[in-house]
């Protein structure tokens, strides 16, 4: 039986493309799941929403903007935005909601609207996801503290697989490769700008003291990390 949600409470969400299919399949998806990230927070129904990602050029995105067709009211969010990972066969969200149902209302837009474009663009029918989104709910601060790390390390199963393992090997090469892999929150969170309007971070930063002591905490993590600590909190059975 899922957990109810509580407003105000922090949840760690994960959700998986069916029999493990990649649900990215190059950066237009991936820039679009990010749209939709951001589009699809809203009390507004989907038909109104009117935000789109500004691009340079039609392959550029190396400058994304979110921006308006028309002038309306600001964004009523239905959740926090904590942080996010994009991975190839699955995505995590950190996630706070403003109201007891603003997690589901949100999910299933995001889910949905994502779905949709992911059929029509590949010309498939069918789920996608591997059933409802999994997720749990952060209640200690020793969970609080690590969830975030975790979260922005995934990456480096593209990189580094036995990094959960204590075998990343070069950790300033580890987080090299993550201060360079822009489908996750990790760079906004050091003080690199890649999509700044997608999430809140302030709850964070107060609590990891600021954009360069999280990333030497980052670091910290990354070479003390006891993966056994943290794992009733991180999903990993599902996507093992």
């Amino acid at each position: 039986m899922r957990e109810k949600i509580i407003a105000g409470n922090i949840y760690h969400i994960l959700n998986r493309g069916v029999d493990k299919r990649k649900i990215f399949l190059d950066d237009e998806d991936r820039l679009r799941f990010i749209h939709d990230l951001f589009e699809f927070n809203d009390i507004e129904s989907i038909n109104n929403l009117t935000y789109y990602f500004r691009r340079t050029q039609y392959k550029d995105i190396e400058c994304p903007y979110i921006v308006k067709t028309k002038e309306k009211r600001q964004r009523k969010l239905l959740v926090h935005i904590l942080a996010f990972c994009l991975m190839p066969n699955h995505y995590h969200l950190l996630i706070k909601p403003l109201s007891n149902d603003g997690i589901s209302k949100f999910m299933k837009k995001l889910n949905m609207g994502y779905s949709k474009y992911f059929n029509e663009k590949y010309q498939r029918n069918g789920t996608l996801f591997e059933g409802r989104y999994k997720s749990v709910v952060i209640k200690h601060d020793s969970h609080f503290i690590h969830i975030p790390y975790y979260i922005h390390l995934n990456p480096l199963d593209l990189s580094m697989p036995n990094w959960r393992k204590k075998e990343a090997g070069n950790y300033k090469k580890a987080i090299k490769f993550l201060e360079n892999y822009r489908w996750s929150s990790f760079q906004d969170y050091i003080g690199k700008k890649n999509f700044p309007s997608l999430t809140q971070r302030e709850l964070l930063l107060n609590s990891f003291e600021g954009s360069t002591n999280y990333k030497k905490e980052t670091m910290k993590w990354l070479e003390e990390r006891n993966i056994e600590e943290i794992k009733d909190v991180i999903l990993e059975r599902i996507i093992e």
